[in-house]
C-alpha cells in the first residue's frame, strides 16, 4: 500500500474530559512492540496532560518523544507550532513509528486532517485513524452543552430556534470525523446511560460508526491502532458545521489560570471548584493543589461538577504551588469572581 512508507498517526479527539489522557497513558504502557511519540495540545497555558503523560514515559515512548503545543488550538497553529513539531520528531535518531495526537477538547478536528495535505509533510505521515471519546455520562445527561434541557425545551416551544450552541457543534464536528467513538466511563453511565449515549451519537454520525465502551481507558490497542483509513484522503465523507470557514471561533471559550500557594485544607477547595462550576457554568478545571505538609501532589480534574482528586507524584524539584486551569465558555470566566470563588 501507498500508505506503508509512511508515519502512521492517530488523532485522539473529544469532548473536554472524556479520557483522552487516561487512553494514551494506556496506549504507551501497551505499545505493541512500537516505538511511540505524542503530541498534547493543551488549551490554556499550564502543561498539566503533557506533566501526566511524561510521568509514564519509557523506552518504548521517551519523555523526548512526547511534545506539548501550548500556544493555542492546534487547527490554528498548524505552520507556527504542528508542522515544526511533527518535523522534529520526524527527525529524532529514532524516529517513531507511530505518532498519537491528543487534541485540545475545544479544538475541531477536520482542519487539522486538512494540515495533512501539507507539502514538508504529506508524503512522510498518514492519518491512520480519529478516535472520538464521549464521557458515556455526561453525553447521557446532555453536558456538551450549558444548559442542554434548557435549550431542549426553548427549541420545543419555538420551532425557529434551530440554532446550536458552540459546544454542541464542537461535539457534532468531532464524531463526524471520526473512524471509531469510544464510550468511556461506561461503567458511571450504567447500561440506560450507555445506551442513551450511544443513541445520540449514532444521530449524529454521518455514517455507520463503531462504537465501543471501555472504562478507565482500557481498550485493546489493535482495535483502535493500525486502521488506514488516510483520512486526509477522505474528507468529503467527514462533514463540519465550519466547512467552507477558514477558521473557527475560538472566542466562545476562554481559559484563566488561577495560582495561589500551599493549601492547608484540599476537600475545602475541591468544594469550591465544584461550587464555582455549578453558579458559573464553567465546562473544565483541571491543575494540582500543593497541600501544606504533604509530599506529593494532588491531581484535580474537574468536567462540570464532577471532580476527581488524586496525589499522583512527589512535588521533586518542581516548586510547590497550586495552579488551576479554569476553561468555560467567553461570558462565564470572570477572572476577578473565579479568584474569589477559590479563595485565591
Amino acid at each position: 500500500m501507498v500508505t506503508l512508507n509512511k508515519i502512521p498517526v492517530t488523532v485522539i479527539t473529544g469532548f473536554l474530559g472524556a479520557g483522552k489522557t487516561t487512553l494514551i497513558r494506556h496506549l504507551m504502557q501497551n505499545p505493541q512492540g512500537k516505538r511511540l511519540a505524542v503530541v498534547v495540545n493543551e488549551f490554556g497555558t499550564a502543561g498539566v496532560d503533557g506533566d501526566i503523560l511524561k510521568s509514564c514515559a519509557d523506552e518504548s515512548c521517551p519523555a523526548e518523544n512526547i511534545m506539548e503545543l501550548a500556544n493555542g488550538c492546534i487547527c490554528c497553529t498548524v505552520a507556527d507550532d504542528f508542522i515544526p513539531t511533527i518535523e522534529q520528531l520526524m527527525a529524532l535518531p529514532d524516529a517513531p513509528e507511530h505518532i498519537i495526537i491528543e487534541t485540545s477538547g475545544l479544538a475541531l478536528p477536520k482542519p487539522l486532517l486538512k494540515a495533512f495535505d501539507w507539502p514538508a509533510i504529506r508524503s512522510r505521515i498518514t492519518v491512520d485513524g480519529v478516535i472520538a471519546l464521549a464521557d458515556a455520562e455526561a453525553v447521557a445527561k446532555g453536558q456538551f452543552a450549558p444548559d442542554l434541557a434548557a435549550i431542549d425545551a426553548q427549541r420545543a416551544a419555538d420551532d425557529s430556534l434551530d440554532h446550536e450552541t458552540p459546544l454542541s457543534e464542537v461535539f457534532e464536528d468531532q464524531i463526524s470525523c471520526a473512524d471509531i467513538v469510544l464510550l468511556t466511563k461506561s461503567d458511571l453511565a450504567g447500561e440506560e446511560g450507555v445506551a442513551k449515549a450511544r443513541a445520540m451519537i449514532e444521530a449524529e454520525a454521518p455514517r455507520k460508526l463503531p462504537i465501543l465502551s471501555i472504562s478507565e481507558g482500557v481498550v485493546d490497542p489493535r482495535v483502535i491502532l493500525g486502521l488506514e483509513a488516510a483520512a486526509e484522503d477522505d474528507l468529503a465523507a467527514r462533514p463540519s458545521h465550519h466547512d467552507g470557514h477558514h477558521d473557527h471561533e475560538h472566542d466562545d471559550f476562554e481559559s484563566i489560570v488561577v495560582e495561589m500557594g500551599e493549601v492547608a485544607d484540599p476537600q475545602d477547595l475541591q468544594d469550591r471548584i465544584i461550587k464555582m462550576a455549578s453558579t458559573r457554568n464553567i465546562l473544565r478545571v483541571k491543575g494540582y493543589i500543593a497541600v501544606e505538609g504533604k509530599p506529593m501532589r494532588m491531581l484535580v480534574q474537574a468536567v462540570g461538577e464532577r471532580l476527581r482528586a488524586q496525589y499522583d507524584q512527589p512535588w521533586g524539584t518542581q516548586p510547590r504551588k497550586t495552579q488551576l486551569v479554569v476553561i468555560a465558555e467567553h461570558d462565564n470566566i470572570n477572572t476577578a469572581g473565579i479568584h474569589a470563588d477559590l479563595g485565591a
